[in-house]
């Protein structure tokens, strides 16, 4: 199975029991809402697909993504694209086998989001992992709540209060990765782990991945929570309209705190 078209921004694919997701939007696969639409209905396709024992998230260009588009956080598009990503991202996590990300460029926002959305990472040494919202005066409500459980709450809180990025190296430390290799060594280690796990039996690999779940705990059910406090709470503060204007204007924020 293969699904492109001339305004694609995904392209989806199995080869031999693995499920391949490239996110493709030149030159930094920033996210934009018709971008997130397609990453939607791939991930639907690819879950029907009773081949794929494996699914690796990967990405072209220079970065593996900068995040959302900060046009579609703007008041009249953030209605739409906050419960949007949240659904791309359930369904990453949500999806029924293993999923692998390979991280050959920097991961940021909700690049990183998508990162934390899978259950193994591989990352290529000189790339950078982080979650720099809260430099525009924003938050990111999958972070807010996948972070704590995979670094802890220090680490968290370090990543989501400073919005410092990590490298490649701090990222391992940090629990967020599994591996660090030198990039031109990612696709091949990604694609023989993915190749182990998919010798495995899919119906196993399915209830493997039912039971870190419930490890996991009931994450998603406090998403609707975090959606209301983005656009009720946040959205209604004048620092995170200057958050947005200082941003598209290329210009220092002059924050009011309030």
């Amino acid at each position: 199975m293969s699904m492109s078209t001339t305004d694609s921004f995904v392209i989806a694919e199995v080869r031999e029991g693995i499920g391949v997701l490239t996110l493709d939007r030149p030159p930094l696969n920033v996210l934009h809402i018709p971008m997130l639409m397609q990453v939607e209905s791939a991930l639907g396709k690819l879950k029907k697909d009773e081949s794929i024992r494996a699914l690796v998230l990967r990405a072209e260009n220079k970065l593996f993504c900068a995040g959302v588009d900060v046009a579609d956080h703007t008041p009249e598009k953030v209605g739409q694209m906050i419960p949007l990503f949240d659904r791309v991202c359930q369904a990453l996590a949500d999806f029924p086998v293993p999923t692998l990300a390979a991280i050959h460029g920097h991961a940021l926002g909700g690049g990183c989001e998508l990162v934390l959305c899978c259950d193994l990472a591989v990352m290529a040494d000189g790339a950078q992992i982080g979650q720099p919202e809260i430099r525009l005066a924003a938050i990111a409500p999958v972070a807010a709540l996948r972070l704590p459980y995979m670094t802890g709450y220090r680490a968290a809180a370090d990543l989501m209060f400073t919005g410092r990025s990590l490298s490649a190296q701090e990222a391992l430390q940090f629990g967020l990765v599994n591996q660090v290799v030198a990039p031109d060594q990612l696709a091949a280690l990604v694609m023989e782990l993915a190749t182990r796990i998919a010798g495995m039996s899919r119906v196993v690999l399915f209830m493997h991945k039912k039971a870190l779940q419930q490890g996991y705990g009931d994450w998603a059910r406090t998403l609707p929570e975090m959606e209301r406090l983005y656009l009720d709470d946040l959205m209604s503060t004048a620092d995170a309209q200057e958050g947005l204007a200082s941003f598209l204007q290329k210009r220092k924020a002059v924050w009011k705190h309030k």
